[in-house]
């Protein structure tokens, strides 16, 4: 099995390509990604092919795909305060290039293909859990294009009988996310303050709450995904069904490091979202291995690897980042 990732050189990426190379149903795994968020150095000793080049480039992709027998597509402009700070670059990269990425697939008869997408297509929901059924009514331009490409996706399987399988990531987090700039998420940019002695700034009181689920759950998923053509008509939720406030978060990283982590509180930037629950029960249906790795387990090799990066950065050694 041949498979090409978009995207595959970022955070997830890179996870999702280690799994793959563990199956033994794959002897392949192709990389297109623009590096503009993620980065070559996570891919070095994987045994992956990368092209340098973006999925709004329709010859390099017709380059890739061809032969492939799966395409998981990742690559997006990630984050809802980058898309409020660029919206026009959000909807080319995550619905014009996600076309493009369907058409692509469409001309090399490519027989399956997977899209991230994301909770932000909720919005403020409508109750938690948020089930797949649940009226999705975005509050940012990030929201609206995962649910644009979503629909394109959809769309695509009804009009031209591509197999497909679209699945909304929940607050993905773990070792190689990037902490390094002004869009990073909660996870990454609290242990970036708390390994540097820095203060942790809140949005808000600090009781909002979110479904954590670790980037290993999501890689094994998206790897079944391909491995079995896993196919679903209704989008998936990937995430447990775990509700954390932000508060706890900042409580479990400090039982981890063993020290008490400094606090501020600030605004509320646009966009956020309150509260954000998955209802895990549709992927349980079709992925009924999927494995929850609970927030204390997965904290403490989140923090491991930021404390290894940390260290590495500071000796010298070229930094590992998504």
């Amino acid at each position: 099995m041949r498979v090409v990732l978009t995207g595959g050189a970022g955070f997830i990426g890179t996870h999702v390509a280690t799994a793959l190379i563990a199956a033994p149903q794959v002897r392949e795994v192709v990389v297109v990604d623009d590096l503009s968020t993620g980065s070559a150095a996570n891919l070095a000793g994987l045994d992956v092919r990368l092209h340098v080049g973006t999925v709004l480039d329709a010859a390099l992709l017709d380059r890739v795909f061809a032969g492939a027998d799966a395409i998981v597509h990742l690559a997006a402009i990630p984050s809802v305060p980058r898309s409020l700070a660029d919206p026009v670059r959000g909807y080319q990269v995550n619905i014009a290039g996600t076309v493009e990425v369907l058409e692509a697939a469409r001309r090399a008869n490519t027989p399956y293909l997977v899209l991230a997408s994301s909770c932000a297509i909720y919005g403020a929901g409508e109750g938690l859990p948020l089930r797949e059924t649940t009226r999705s009514a975005p509050l940012s331009p990030y929201g609206a294009s995962k649910l644009a490409a979503e629909s394109y996706t959809i769309a695509y399987r009804m009009s031209f009988g591509l197999d497909t399988l679209v699945l909304r990531l929940f607050n993905v987090y773990g070792p190689l996310q990037p902490a390094d700039h002004g869009y990073a998420a909660v996870v990454p940019t609290f242990l970036d303050a708390a390994l540097s002695g820095r203060v942790l700034q809140v949005h808000g009181d600090g009781q909002q709450t979110r479904d954590f689920t670790y980037v290993g759950s999501v890689a094994a998923v998206i790897a079944d995904a391909v491995r079995r053509r896993v196919v679903s008509e209704l989008p998936v939720n990937v995430g447990f069904g775990s509700r954390t406030s932000v508060h706890e978060l900042i409580a479990e990283m400090e039982r981890v490091l063993g020290r008490s982590l400094p606090v501020r509180h600030v605004a509320v930037p646009a966009g956020s979202i309150e509260h954000s629950q998955a209802d895990p029960q549709h992927l349980l249906r079709l992925f009924p291995d999927a494995t929850p790795v609970s927030l204390p387990v997965g904290l403490r090799q989140t923090v491991d690897w930021f404390a290894a990066h940390t260290q590495s950065a500071n000796g010298g050694t070229r930094k590992r980042s998504a």
